[in-house]
């Protein structure tokens, strides 16, 4: 009896920790009435190995090695405020769950802004961008091995 127990336990922590990940978001909202829905698989990313320098206010930025460490994006943009709602709960717990970090916070006239990243001091494995307002919310998530280096000049 005991072991039919921590085996059911162990499904049920393992399928909630699954529960919520970028895809699974992006799954579930994708669909929605007034979303508007993005996704870039890593077969895509392939496709753009050699992506050029871009010149941004008189400074290149190589992209090239964010890039080809990326495994996927995801991108919802809702202007449904049930959805609004339900997507923000569902992304907090997403954040709560995993190993986030939290790198920005932005508030203002009642939109919030943050930015969160997870991975080990090198490499950023998932970055999340969410923005909330009641009328309109934005969800970007990447997953891959960016090097933090790279990550950090693109910001720069």
């Amino acid at each position: 009896m005991k072991k039919i127990l921590l085996v059911a336990l162990a499904a049920l922590i393992g399928a909630s920790a699954f529960a919520q990940d970028g895809k699974s978001i992006y799954n579930k909202y994708s669909e929605s009435q007034g979303v508007s829905a993005v996704y870039v698989s890593q077969a895509m990313f392939k496709l753009m190995k050699r992506i050029p320098d871009i010149e941004l206010e008189g400074k290149n930025v190589n992209l090239g090695p964010i890039i080809k460490s990326l495994t996927g994006m995801y991108i919802l943009n809702s202007e449904n405020p049930d959805v609004n709602e339900d997507m923000k709960r569902d992304v907090d717990r997403f954040i709560r769950r995993g190993d986030y970090e939290m790198l920005l916070e932005a508030k203002e006239d009642g939109e919030v802004t943050r930015i969160y990243t997870m991975g080990p001091e090198a490499t950023v494995t998932g970055f999340v961008l969410f923005t909330f307002e009641p009328e309109e919310c934005s969800f970007i998530c990447l997953n891959g091995e960016i090097p933090r280096g790279s990550l950090e000049e693109l910001i720069k």
